[in-house]
């Protein structure tokens, strides 16, 4: 591969580790925001995060932090979504990739949190769309989408293989996420040579398409079921907004 990339540029990896499932509802436990690239050393931010509310048991033997650890060593959700923000904006003014696995979820859970806690998200910041953004599940699902295999990160660290040092764990789930931004584009060329906004754009219509497969699969047993296609993030239902474009 010759030739400047974004690939050459440093990028911000970023994970939490929440309550539970659903992005409209789940509170923030761990977060973390890597640096890496740009022929620069690797910087991590970490925190743990008292979300205020008790923390499922089914989503402690996940990621293995407790109610009672999260009450004693965590930050408050205002502290920790002010720091992460600061670093998605900073990263994001400077036209540089924010990378986060399965994006739909983490970035809609971090859009919620914000606006649970009265922080300013990400795009009221910029004024602007949060882009760009790698997310490498998107990615794989479109250049291999005959694969086989499950596509979960771990499972993809192995397909590919890259470096994984345990999931469920934000940093070690943000340091895979960049090294698989990293290895897809040497797997598949085509995606280095795409320019950043226009690979941001192909993933928003690459996410639409599948999820409306998916949509199609499930309604051969429930004709309701509904797959949203929002990507990057799930615009807020109960507001109607949108991030702006």
């Amino acid at each position: 591969m010759t030739g400047t990339t974004w690939l050459d540029s440093r990028m911000l990896a970023l994970d939490f580790e929440t309550t539970g499932t659903d992005p409209d509802t789940a509170r923030i436990v761990a977060a973390a925001v890597v640096l890496v690239g740009g022929d620069q050393p690797p910087v991590t931010g970490t925190w743990i995060v008292d979300p205020g509310v008790d923390i499922p048991d089914e989503a402690t033997a996940i990621h293995g932090i407790t109610t009672d650890r999260a009450r004693a060593e965590g930050v408050t959700p205002q502290a920790a979504l002010t720091d992460v923000v600061n670093h998605l904006v900073d990263h994001l003014a400077k036209g540089l990739a924010v990378v986060v696995f399965n994006a739909r979820y983490d970035l809609t859970v971090l859009d919620r949190e914000c606006a649970r806690h009265d922080v300013d998200a990400p795009a009221a910041r910029l004024g602007a769309e949060l882009a760009p953004v790698i997310d490498p599940f998107v990615i794989d699902k479109h250049v291999n989408r005959y694969r086989r295999g499950k596509r979960t990160l771990p499972a993809m660290c192995q397909h590919y293989r890259v470096r994984h040092d345990g999931p469920h764990e934000a940093a070690n789930d943000a340091y895979a996420a960049a090294r698989l931004a990293w290895r897809l584009p040497r797997a598949f060329p085509e995606l280095a040579a795409t320019e950043l906004p226009v690979l941001h754009q192909r993933q928003t219509e690459w996410a639409a398409a599948q999820a409306a497969s998916l949509q199609d699969y499930r309604r051969r047993t429930d004709p309701a079921a509904i797959v949203d296609g929002s990507w990057p993030l799930i615009p807020n239902q109960r507001t109607g907004e949108e991030p702006p474009r």
